[in-house]
Protein backbone atom coordinates (compact mmCIF):
# COMPACT_ATOMS: atom_id res chain seq x y z
CA UNK A 1 0.00 0.00 0.00
CA UNK A 2 1.29 3.48 -0.58
CA UNK A 3 2.35 5.71 1.70
CA UNK A 4 -0.06 8.28 0.62
CA UNK A 5 -2.92 5.59 0.53
CA UNK A 6 -2.26 4.63 4.19
CA UNK A 7 -2.71 7.55 5.58
CA UNK A 8 -5.54 8.90 3.84
CA UNK A 9 -7.58 5.78 5.21
CA UNK A 10 -5.69 5.75 8.54
CA UNK A 11 -6.97 9.53 8.98
CA UNK A 12 -10.43 8.44 7.79
CA UNK A 13 -10.85 5.87 10.43
CA UNK A 14 -9.71 8.12 13.11
CA UNK A 15 -11.91 10.66 12.05
CA UNK A 16 -15.08 8.22 12.38
CA UNK A 17 -13.87 6.34 15.25
CA UNK A 18 -14.76 9.84 17.03
CA UNK A 19 -18.56 8.59 16.42
CA UNK A 20 -18.54 6.35 18.57
CA UNK A 21 -17.45 8.74 21.66
CA UNK A 22 -20.83 10.31 21.20
CA UNK A 23 -23.16 7.59 20.70
CA UNK A 24 -24.05 7.61 24.30
CA UNK A 25 -26.06 11.00 24.76
CA UNK A 26 -27.30 10.24 21.19
CA UNK A 27 -28.55 6.47 22.09
CA UNK A 28 -30.60 8.06 25.29
CA UNK A 29 -32.19 10.77 23.00
CA UNK A 30 -36.12 10.40 23.34
CA UNK A 31 -39.12 12.13 21.11
CA UNK A 32 -39.87 14.51 24.22
CA UNK A 33 -36.55 15.53 24.71
CA UNK A 34 -36.30 18.93 22.91
CA UNK A 35 -32.42 17.95 21.26
CA UNK A 36 -34.27 15.22 19.61
CA UNK A 37 -34.83 17.03 16.15
CA UNK A 38 -38.25 15.17 14.65
CA UNK A 39 -37.96 16.90 11.23
CA UNK A 40 -38.33 17.38 7.69
CA UNK A 41 -35.98 18.36 5.79
CA UNK A 42 -34.16 18.89 2.54
CA UNK A 43 -30.80 19.11 0.80
CA UNK A 44 -30.96 20.19 -2.79
CA UNK A 45 -27.92 21.43 -5.39
CA UNK A 46 -27.94 23.99 -8.63
CA UNK A 47 -25.74 22.64 -11.27
CA UNK A 48 -26.41 25.61 -13.07
CA UNK A 49 -24.85 28.10 -9.73
CA UNK A 50 -23.06 25.80 -8.30
CA UNK A 51 -24.90 26.06 -5.20
CA UNK A 52 -25.99 24.03 -2.57
CA UNK A 53 -28.30 24.13 0.15
CA UNK A 54 -31.16 22.61 2.52
CA UNK A 55 -34.11 23.74 3.95
CA UNK A 56 -34.93 22.36 7.34
CA UNK A 57 -37.97 22.55 9.92
CA UNK A 58 -38.75 21.01 12.87
CA UNK A 59 -40.55 20.73 16.05
CA UNK A 60 -37.40 21.37 18.16
CA UNK A 61 -35.73 24.83 19.56
CA UNK A 62 -33.09 25.99 16.71
CA UNK A 63 -33.08 22.83 14.62
CA UNK A 64 -30.86 25.15 12.38
CA UNK A 65 -28.29 24.88 14.52
CA UNK A 66 -27.80 21.27 14.42
CA UNK A 67 -29.50 19.89 11.39
CA UNK A 68 -27.25 20.96 8.89
CA UNK A 69 -23.59 21.01 7.82
CA UNK A 70 -22.45 22.26 4.14
CA UNK A 71 -19.34 23.62 2.96
CA UNK A 72 -19.20 25.28 -0.63
CA UNK A 73 -18.05 23.19 -3.61
CA UNK A 74 -18.00 20.27 -1.42
CA UNK A 75 -21.51 18.56 -0.23
CA UNK A 76 -24.54 19.64 1.96
CA UNK A 77 -25.45 17.16 4.65
CA UNK A 78 -28.40 16.68 6.77
CA UNK A 79 -28.44 14.96 10.09
CA UNK A 80 -31.62 14.70 12.17
CA UNK A 81 -33.34 12.33 14.53
CA UNK A 82 -31.04 11.50 17.20
CA UNK A 83 -28.85 13.86 15.76
CA UNK A 84 -25.18 13.43 15.57
CA UNK A 85 -23.20 16.67 14.37
CA UNK A 86 -20.16 14.64 13.69
CA UNK A 87 -21.90 13.21 10.63
CA UNK A 88 -21.54 16.67 8.96
CA UNK A 89 -18.07 17.74 10.32
CA UNK A 90 -16.76 14.18 9.39
CA UNK A 91 -19.27 13.83 6.38
CA UNK A 92 -17.75 16.84 4.96
CA UNK A 93 -14.27 15.87 5.79
CA UNK A 94 -14.39 12.51 3.96
CA UNK A 95 -15.70 13.55 0.73
CA UNK A 96 -13.42 16.40 0.55
CA UNK A 97 -10.63 12.95 0.55
CA UNK A 98 -12.30 11.85 -2.13
CA UNK A 99 -14.77 9.52 -0.69
CA UNK A 100 -18.20 9.45 -2.49
CA UNK A 101 -21.25 10.35 -0.31
CA UNK A 102 -22.16 6.48 -0.49
CA UNK A 103 -18.99 5.57 1.04
CA UNK A 104 -18.65 8.42 3.33
CA UNK A 105 -21.84 7.43 5.05
CA UNK A 106 -21.26 3.85 5.04
CA UNK A 107 -18.42 4.45 6.67
CA UNK A 108 -19.87 6.15 9.37
CA UNK A 109 -23.09 4.25 9.89
CA UNK A 110 -20.67 1.31 10.61
CA UNK A 111 -18.66 3.01 13.05
CA UNK A 112 -21.89 4.44 15.01
CA UNK A 113 -23.44 2.38 17.60
CA UNK A 114 -26.37 4.77 17.45
CA UNK A 115 -26.80 4.31 13.79
CA UNK A 116 -30.58 2.85 14.42
CA UNK A 117 -32.16 6.20 15.71
CA UNK A 118 -30.00 8.08 12.97
CA UNK A 119 -31.35 10.23 9.77
CA UNK A 120 -28.86 11.11 6.87
CA UNK A 121 -28.77 12.37 3.77
CA UNK A 122 -25.61 13.58 2.16
CA UNK A 123 -24.90 15.13 -1.50
CA UNK A 124 -21.68 16.42 -2.97
CA UNK A 125 -21.16 18.79 -6.04
CA UNK A 126 -21.32 15.87 -8.69
CA UNK A 127 -25.36 15.62 -7.62
CA UNK A 128 -24.48 11.76 -5.98
CA UNK A 129 -26.55 11.40 -2.74
CA UNK A 130 -26.56 8.91 -0.35
CA UNK A 131 -29.29 8.48 2.85
CA UNK A 132 -29.59 6.35 5.80
CA UNK A 133 -33.17 6.64 7.83
CA UNK A 134 -32.62 4.14 10.73
CA UNK A 135 -35.03 1.46 11.81
CA UNK A 136 -35.40 3.07 15.53
CA UNK A 137 -35.81 6.36 14.29
CA UNK A 138 -39.28 7.80 15.44
CA UNK A 139 -42.13 6.82 12.86
CA UNK A 140 -43.37 7.98 10.04
CA UNK A 141 -39.75 8.07 8.65
CA UNK A 142 -38.42 7.82 5.15
CA UNK A 143 -36.60 9.70 2.50
CA UNK A 144 -36.60 10.13 -1.04
CA UNK A 145 -33.38 11.32 -3.16
CA UNK A 146 -33.64 11.97 -7.02
CA UNK A 147 -31.81 14.25 -9.50
CA UNK A 148 -30.01 16.83 -7.00
CA UNK A 149 -31.91 16.40 -4.11
CA UNK A 150 -32.66 14.47 -1.02
CA UNK A 151 -35.98 14.64 1.03
CA UNK A 152 -36.26 13.30 4.37
CA UNK A 153 -38.05 13.39 7.59
CA UNK A 154 -39.12 11.77 11.03
CA UNK A 155 -42.64 12.02 13.33
CA UNK A 156 -44.25 13.15 10.24
CA UNK A 157 -48.05 12.67 9.30
CA UNK A 158 -46.99 10.26 6.52
CA UNK A 159 -45.15 10.12 3.69
CA UNK A 160 -47.18 12.22 2.03
CA UNK A 161 -44.95 14.88 3.35
CA UNK A 162 -41.61 13.66 1.96
CA UNK A 163 -43.69 12.93 -1.46
CA UNK A 164 -44.25 16.71 -1.10
CA UNK A 165 -41.02 18.29 -0.83
CA UNK A 166 -39.69 16.34 -3.98
CA UNK A 167 -42.74 17.06 -5.87
CA UNK A 168 -42.07 20.77 -5.42
CA UNK A 169 -38.49 20.40 -5.98
CA UNK A 170 -38.83 18.75 -8.89
CA UNK A 171 -41.42 21.30 -10.57
CA UNK A 172 -39.99 23.97 -9.30
CA UNK A 173 -36.91 26.69 -10.66
CA UNK A 174 -35.53 29.92 -9.98
CA UNK A 175 -32.97 30.81 -7.16
CA UNK A 176 -31.96 27.77 -5.22
CA UNK A 177 -33.20 29.64 -1.59
CA UNK A 178 -36.61 30.23 -3.22
CA UNK A 179 -37.09 26.51 -4.45
CA UNK A 180 -35.79 25.19 -0.51
CA UNK A 181 -38.55 27.62 0.61
CA UNK A 182 -40.88 26.15 -1.71
CA UNK A 183 -40.38 22.91 -0.71
CA UNK A 184 -40.62 23.48 2.88
CA UNK A 185 -44.12 25.23 2.29
CA UNK A 186 -45.48 21.78 0.54
CA UNK A 187 -44.26 19.40 3.13
CA UNK A 188 -45.80 21.54 5.78
CA UNK A 189 -48.83 21.82 3.79
CA UNK A 190 -49.19 17.94 3.48
CA UNK A 191 -49.38 17.33 7.10
CA UNK A 192 -45.63 18.31 8.31
CA UNK A 193 -44.21 17.03 11.64
CA UNK A 194 -46.58 15.09 13.83
CA UNK A 195 -45.67 17.35 16.89
CA UNK A 196 -45.89 20.25 15.18
CA UNK A 197 -43.52 23.48 14.64
CA UNK A 198 -41.33 25.24 16.40
CA UNK A 199 -37.87 26.09 14.24
CA UNK A 200 -36.76 26.48 10.55
CA UNK A 201 -33.96 27.16 8.55
CA UNK A 202 -32.14 27.67 4.86
CA UNK A 203 -28.82 27.51 4.39
CA UNK A 204 -26.99 27.61 0.44
CA UNK A 205 -23.29 27.97 0.04
CA UNK A 206 -21.08 28.43 -2.78
CA UNK A 207 -17.88 28.71 -2.86
CA UNK A 208 -16.49 32.23 -1.96
CA UNK A 209 -19.32 33.47 -1.78
CA UNK A 210 -19.48 35.49 1.19
CA UNK A 211 -19.17 38.91 1.65
CA UNK A 212 -15.84 39.79 0.34
CA UNK A 213 -15.47 36.20 -0.64
CA UNK A 214 -14.31 35.35 2.87
CA UNK A 215 -16.81 32.69 3.36
CA UNK A 216 -18.89 30.87 1.34
CA UNK A 217 -22.61 32.03 2.75
CA UNK A 218 -24.85 32.33 -0.18
CA UNK A 219 -28.32 32.41 2.55
CA UNK A 220 -27.74 31.77 6.23
CA UNK A 221 -31.08 32.57 8.12
CA UNK A 222 -33.00 30.43 10.76
CA UNK A 223 -36.37 31.29 13.10
CA UNK A 224 -35.22 29.53 16.21
CA UNK A 225 -38.72 29.98 17.91
CA UNK A 226 -41.91 30.79 16.26
CA UNK A 227 -45.35 29.41 16.34
CA UNK A 228 -45.42 29.74 12.64
CA UNK A 229 -41.65 29.06 11.74
CA UNK A 230 -41.99 28.93 7.97
CA UNK A 231 -44.00 32.09 7.16
CA UNK A 232 -41.26 33.70 9.47
CA UNK A 233 -38.69 32.14 7.22
CA UNK A 234 -40.38 33.35 4.24
CA UNK A 235 -40.43 36.78 5.57
CA UNK A 236 -36.78 37.19 6.79
CA UNK A 237 -35.85 35.57 3.00
CA UNK A 238 -37.86 38.73 1.58
CA UNK A 239 -36.02 40.84 3.88
CA UNK A 240 -33.32 39.36 2.61
CA UNK A 241 -33.77 39.95 -1.04
CA UNK A 242 -34.79 43.41 -0.80
CA UNK A 243 -31.55 44.43 1.00
CA UNK A 244 -29.80 43.12 -2.41
CA UNK A 245 -31.95 45.02 -4.33
CA UNK A 246 -31.38 47.84 -2.23
CA UNK A 247 -27.38 47.07 -2.76
CA UNK A 248 -27.92 46.79 -6.38
CA UNK A 249 -29.61 49.70 -7.23
CA UNK A 250 -27.00 51.76 -4.64
CA UNK A 251 -24.73 50.46 -7.59
CA UNK A 252 -27.42 51.66 -10.74
CA UNK A 253 -27.43 55.12 -9.03
CA UNK A 254 -23.58 55.54 -9.02
CA UNK A 255 -23.31 54.86 -12.51
CA UNK A 256 -26.53 57.37 -13.34
CA UNK A 257 -28.63 54.62 -14.34
CA UNK A 258 -31.69 56.61 -12.57
CA UNK A 259 -34.46 54.67 -14.12
CA UNK A 260 -32.93 51.12 -13.18
CA UNK A 261 -32.48 52.15 -10.06
CA UNK A 262 -35.87 53.13 -9.47
CA UNK A 263 -37.56 49.68 -10.66
CA UNK A 264 -35.13 48.05 -8.63
CA UNK A 265 -35.90 50.21 -5.27
CA UNK A 266 -39.54 49.94 -6.06
CA UNK A 267 -39.01 45.90 -6.50
CA UNK A 268 -37.26 45.96 -2.97
CA UNK A 269 -39.86 47.87 -1.74
CA UNK A 270 -42.74 45.36 -2.90
CA UNK A 271 -40.43 41.90 -1.64
CA UNK A 272 -40.43 43.46 2.02
CA UNK A 273 -42.69 46.88 2.65
CA UNK A 274 -41.40 46.34 6.27
CA UNK A 275 -37.58 47.05 4.93
CA UNK A 276 -37.63 51.04 6.00
CA UNK A 277 -34.06 50.77 3.96
CA UNK A 278 -35.94 50.07 0.82
CA UNK A 279 -37.90 52.78 1.44
CA UNK A 280 -34.67 54.85 2.17
CA UNK A 281 -33.49 53.81 -1.28
CA UNK A 282 -36.58 54.66 -2.81
CA UNK A 283 -36.51 57.71 -1.93
CA UNK A 284 -33.03 58.64 -2.94
CA UNK A 285 -33.87 57.86 -6.05
CA UNK A 286 -36.73 59.82 -6.95
CA UNK A 287 -34.75 62.52 -4.92
CA UNK A 288 -32.26 62.83 -7.27
CA UNK A 289 -34.59 62.63 -10.21
CA UNK A 290 -37.07 65.52 -8.85
CA UNK A 291 -39.84 63.91 -7.44
CA UNK A 292 -39.92 65.75 -4.06
CA UNK A 293 -43.38 64.85 -3.21
CA UNK A 294 -42.67 61.26 -4.18
CA UNK A 295 -39.36 61.31 -2.03
CA UNK A 296 -40.82 62.39 1.09
CA UNK A 297 -43.62 59.90 0.80
CA UNK A 298 -41.71 57.22 0.38
CA UNK A 299 -39.65 58.93 3.66
CA UNK A 300 -42.52 58.94 5.81
CA UNK A 301 -42.66 55.34 5.16
CA UNK A 302 -39.51 55.02 6.81
CA UNK A 303 -39.87 57.12 9.53
CA UNK A 304 -43.22 55.34 10.44
CA UNK A 305 -40.75 51.99 10.36
CA UNK A 306 -38.08 53.24 12.02
CA UNK A 307 -38.36 56.30 13.97
CA UNK A 308 -35.05 56.10 14.47
CA UNK A 309 -34.31 57.63 10.60
CA UNK A 310 -35.42 61.06 11.92
CA UNK A 311 -32.12 60.84 13.57
CA UNK A 312 -30.29 59.98 10.24
CA UNK A 313 -31.53 60.66 7.33
CA UNK A 314 -30.38 64.79 8.28
CA UNK A 315 -26.85 63.59 7.71
CA UNK A 316 -27.64 61.31 4.35
CA UNK A 317 -26.83 63.56 1.39
CA UNK A 318 -28.83 61.52 -1.26
CA UNK A 319 -31.43 64.41 0.79
CA UNK A 320 -29.36 67.25 0.53
CA UNK A 321 -31.86 69.17 -1.87
CA UNK A 322 -34.80 68.43 0.61
CA UNK A 323 -33.01 69.42 3.76
CA UNK A 324 -34.60 73.39 3.50
CA UNK A 325 -38.00 71.81 2.00
CA UNK A 326 -40.77 72.32 5.33
CA UNK A 327 -41.85 68.46 4.25
CA UNK A 328 -38.52 66.96 5.31
CA UNK A 329 -38.28 69.63 8.20
CA UNK A 330 -41.47 68.26 9.65
CA UNK A 331 -40.54 64.76 9.02
CA UNK A 332 -37.16 65.06 11.24
CA UNK A 333 -38.64 67.25 13.63
CA UNK A 334 -36.33 70.14 13.35
CA UNK A 335 -39.27 72.39 14.23
CA UNK A 336 -39.98 70.39 17.18
CA UNK A 337 -37.74 71.47 20.39
CA UNK A 338 -38.63 67.94 21.96
CA UNK A 339 -37.49 65.74 19.02
CA UNK A 340 -34.13 65.21 19.35
CA UNK A 341 -34.61 63.36 22.53
CA UNK A 342 -37.17 60.88 21.14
Amino acid sequence: MKAGTLLFTTTALVMVTLLLSWTPEAVAAQEDDPDYLATYSIIARDPGTGELGMGVQSKAFAAGNRAMHAKGGVAVIAHQASANPMYGAIGVDLIERGYSPQEALDMMVASDEGRDRRQVAILDMEGRTAAWTGTGASDWKGHRCGRDYCAQGNILVGPEVVDAMAASFEASTGPLAERLMDALDAAEAAGGDARGKQSGAILVVAPRAGSGGFSDRVVDIRVDDHATPLHELRRVLNLLRSGQMVRNANASMAQGNLEEALATTTAARDKSPENDNAWVALAAVQARMGRDADALESLQRAVDLNPGRMRTLPRDRNFETLHEHPGFRRLIGADDPGASAR
